[in-house]
């Protein structure tokens, strides 16, 4: 089993930046896909970011220019930088991985494992 754990969230006003982070063994990052996904109250799940085992992002189309997915494998770490934040992006943050190719990155279905989530509020 993969242990991944979040951090970063926390409440932050319109039209600003949160940066949220995501430790994981390092050994995962050269084979598995890993992303964020966010889930706001009464939503659906949404995928927010992907980046592939050679380092390829991809981005919901809503969210490009805003968000950007980073890993340091060096230390263990997969980040998420959030700005011009809205009131629209409060959510609970999920980083997942799953052991997959690159082609698989972008279908739900490939992420196995879980963070238990961190909050962002927007206001």
């Amino acid at each position: 089993h993969v242990q991944l754990v979040e951090s970063g969230g926390g409440s932050v006003q319109a039209g600003g930046s949160l940066r949220l982070s995501c430790t994981a063994p390092g050994s995962i990052y050269r084979t598995n896909c890993m992303a964020w996904f966010r889930q706001a109250p009464g939503r659906d799940p949404e995928r927010v970011a992907t980046i592939d085992p050679v380092g390829n992002t991809n981005y919901a189309d809503s969210l490009k220019g805003r968000f950007t997915i980073s890993r340091d494998i060096a230390n263990n770490t997969l980040h998420l930088y959030m700005t011009s934040l809205k009131p629209d992006d409060t959510a609970i943050y999920y980083c997942a991985g799953g052991r997959a190719g690159s082609w698989a990155c972008d279908t739900n279905s490939t992420y196995n494992h879980w963070g238990q989530g961190t909050q962002v509020t927007v206001s």
